[in-house]
């Protein structure tokens, strides 16, 4: 694993944790929601690449 691969999870990470925070509120702000959701699949989307470049086409993230 890459530095940069690595913090990119952590990125993801982070915005996950924001986006059940968000969802918790009381009343969550469905703009920031929007925002999170695009922000950590444009992460994921880079992980991806950088996944693919390294082992190829044959390897898929997975959801865990």
């Amino acid at each position: 694993m890459t530095f940069s691969s690595f913090r990119l999870m952590q990125y993801h990470q982070k915005l996950d944790s924001e986006l059940r925070a968000e969802l918790a509120r009381r009343w969550p702000d469905v703009f920031r929601i929007q925002k999170l959701k695009r922000l950590k699949l444009v992460v994921k989307d880079r992980l991806a690449k950088g996944a693919a470049k390294t082992f190829g086409k044959r390897l898929r993230l997975q959801k865990i």
